[in-house]
């Protein structure tokens, strides 16, 4: 067998840390934020002025950030219920991001969101605190977003 990882994919889970948001409530159906949150194109508006070099080409992204260039693909999806992004080989770091929705009633959708990255010690030091902050925010923005409509 073939011991080597492949370049970008998270291997052992040993090594990975996981972020996961705090739940939050949309007022919309889950299939309307999941058709929205499945497609890269949608991003665009929310992310003009945010990044630089935003791309989209099938279900795939890249943009840069502080002249860091970052790419993600949707490699799953789960009709309204899971959306499943990794980082491609341009990532800075391997990650895998899941966007997680369950309908509760018509007017009331939970999301959660997940990171699993791997990070060596000195990172994590450095990171964990920002990333895990930084999945709460997003969750909360993209939860306003579909609230203010």
């Amino acid at each position: 067998g073939d011991s080597n990882p492949k370049p970008g994919v998270v291997s052992s889970m040993a090594d990975v840390e996981k972020y996961e948001s705090h739940q939050v409530v949309i007022r919309k159906p889950e299939s309307l934020i999941y058709t929205v949150l499945s497609d890269f194109k949608n991003f665009s508006p929310a992310l003009e002025g945010k990044v630089e070099d935003w791309k989209v080409e099938g279900d795939s992204c890249s943009f840069k950030v502080k002249g860091i260039t970052a790419g993600m693909k949707i490699v799953d999806r789960i009709p309204s219920n899971t959306i499943k992004i990794e980082g491609d080989q341009s990532s800075p770091m391997p990650f895998t991001f899941w966007i997680q929705l369950k309908q509760v009633s018509v007017d009331d959708t939970r999301m959660r969101l997940t990171l699993h990255t791997k990070l060596n010690m000195m990172m994590k030091m450095m990171l964990g605190k920002k990333l895990q902050e930084g999945i709460n925010k997003m969750a909360d923005s993209i939860a306003e977003s579909f609230n203010r409509f």
